[in-house]
């Protein structure tokens, strides 16, 4: 089981999912568009080891795919995430259990959150090399410049660690930030992000925001503080549970913050309330370049600690399929079981990746009454905090397979009268970077209930849906191989066809 990077990049290259590059390399835009191609192909990670004007080589591409993601989570199929999922529905909403077999199962759960339970190393890796005040240079980081269009060099898989001055509860998430000199880098983040919710606390107290930047760690972790959870709960113990075993952590140099013992650079510093820089413009997850921020916050970093001969692990966003998009794939399925927990009627759901993982969703439910669609799509929105930014919610049948889109345009196509079955709502908080709203952060959402239509919905009746013959059908799998078509199967639906595995 891989517990740092260096055991999964291991584990990638035994398995033929790595790929060494030592041709000399440049971070400016070549490196990107390498990487890109490969992401398109479904193709290995990559280790660059010689990034030029660089210290340290370079992995990317390490969660490009969705079988290396479940690897990541030590799984061998997306499937089997969502039994991870349950696990974690049980504790992300606890319920008194009613009969036996659910309280042997809470039981169950709440061992495996005694063994999640972080550990501490006294000589972790993370300190084999101490760098302070002067002698922090972040240029030595091969840091991407991805898109000719970008403002400069961005870090974007570093878990940004921060505390919330009140209750003491860390924060982990991913952002980006934009390298500003030597010493300085800016952070693009929303504003109901935790580290964000920390900064203003943290102005309303008069106090610097202490932060660490964790690069380069077991892709488990990364994978766990991008999984939704409640603000009083931590990403380190999720980890555990993921991992099924807790977290070894380090407490930084400098700062009153702990970051995994195993990573391969560890940044520490501060953001004084009010100290901003400019930050972008940069290539985002939306297929464009975002805004530029005129008062981004600004982080002023003065220690930097790193293993012996670190590695640097980075990716890169843009319109999909890219690495984030892949990974998102991944957790739907460990949404799934909490957001089921959240709506009983919803059966199933699906971020599509070509709907940039989270604007547009696919729910599945079992109606049973008139309005149900529209009821479980208002659900939908308030279930789980980044859902406030999915644009677009298609509920449909629970016999719709949602991952096949030509399932779901059929059904769409098939059950749907706009006038009766789009409704939208206006003026809701947004993402920023979306440029289709009319104003920054406030824009619409629309609901299309693709379900077959009940009374009083409509009074007209609706007919049978066509469907082969079962005796037929039966007839023709039996005699499938006298046809001469024994080495065809066309009853499966092909996982390459829309470029992910969409079973």
């Amino acid at each position: 089981m891989a517990r740092d990077l260096r055991q999964f990049l291991t584990l990638l290259e035994d398995r033929g999912q790595l790929r060494r590059i030592t041709t000399p390399v440049d971070s400016y835009l070549e490196v990107s568009e390498i990487a890109n191609r490969l992401l398109l192909g479904g193709g290995p990670a990559l280790l660059f080891e010689n990034v030029k004007g660089a210290s340290m080589p370079l992995a990317i591409n390490v969660m490009g795919t969705v079988e290396r993601v479940c690897w990541a989570m030590n799984m061998d199929h997306p499937q089997e995430l969502e039994a991870l999922g349950d696990k974690l529905a049980l504790l992300y909403q606890p319920r008194p259990p009613k009969k036996l077999s659910q309280a042997v199962e809470m039981g169950k759960a709440l061992f495996d959150v005694v063994k999640a339970k972080p550990m501490r190393d006294l000589l972790p890796p993370c300190h084999q090399v101490v760098l302070k005040d002067e002698a922090v240079d972040l240029t030595q980081i091969p840091m991407l410049h991805v898109y000719p269009g970008d403002a400069g060099k961005v870090l974007t898989l570093g878990l940004m660690i921060t505390k919330d001055p009140e209750s003491g509860i860390p924060n982990v998430g991913v952002y980006r930030l934009q390298l500003q000199s030597k010493n300085t880098m800016t952070v693009q983040w929303l504003s109901v992000r935790g580290c964000s919710r920390h900064l203003r606390k943290a102005a309303e107290m008069g106090k610097k925001l202490e932060v660490a930047i964790a690069i380069g760690v077991d892709p488990l972790v990364i994978l766990a503080a991008a999984t939704p959870l409640p603000i009083d709960l931590s990403e380190w113990l999720f980890a555990g549970l993921y991992a099924g075993k807790g977290v070894h952590l380090a407490k930084c140099k400098t700062v009153d913050l702990e970051v995994p013992a195993d990573s391969e650079i560890v940044l520490e510093g501060t953001i004084t309330p009010g100290e901003t820089a400019v930050d972008g413009p940069a290539g985002d997850h939306i297929g464009y370049y975002g805004g530029v921020n005129e008062a981004a916050p600004l982080l002023r970093f003065h220690c930097v600690t790193h293993r012996k001969n670190p590695i640097y692990m980075t990716t890169f966003s843009g319109r999909p399929p890219k690495e984030d998009a892949m990974m998102a794939i991944a957790l739907n399925r460990i949404y799934t079981p909490i957001l089921r927990q959240q709506v009983p009627e919803i059966k199933d759901f699906f971020l599509p990746m070509e709907g940039l993982s989270y604007k547009a969703a696919v729910l599945s439910i079992e109606k049973t009454y008139p309005g149900q669609a529209k009821r479980a799509a208002l659900a939908f929105w308030s279930a789980l905090p980044q859902f406030n930014y999915t644009k677009f919610v298609i509920v449909v049948d629970e016999s719709i397979n949602i991952r096949d889109p030509r399932q779901v345009m059929w059904a769409v196509t098939s059950k749907v009268d706009p006038v009766r079955d789009v409704f939208i709502l206006p003026n809701n908080p947004f993402d920023k970077l979306d440029f289709a709203t009319e104003r920054p952060g406030l824009g619409s959402r629309m609901g299309i209930d693709a379900t077959t239509k009940v009374y009083p919905e409509t009074d007209r009746p609706w007919s049978e849906e066509l469907v082969p013959d079962p005796d037929t059908a039966a007839l023709v799998d039996r005699r499938w191989a006298e046809y001469g078509l024994g080495d065809l199967n066309l009853g499966d639906v092909d996982p390459n066809l829309f470029g992910y595995d969409i079973r």
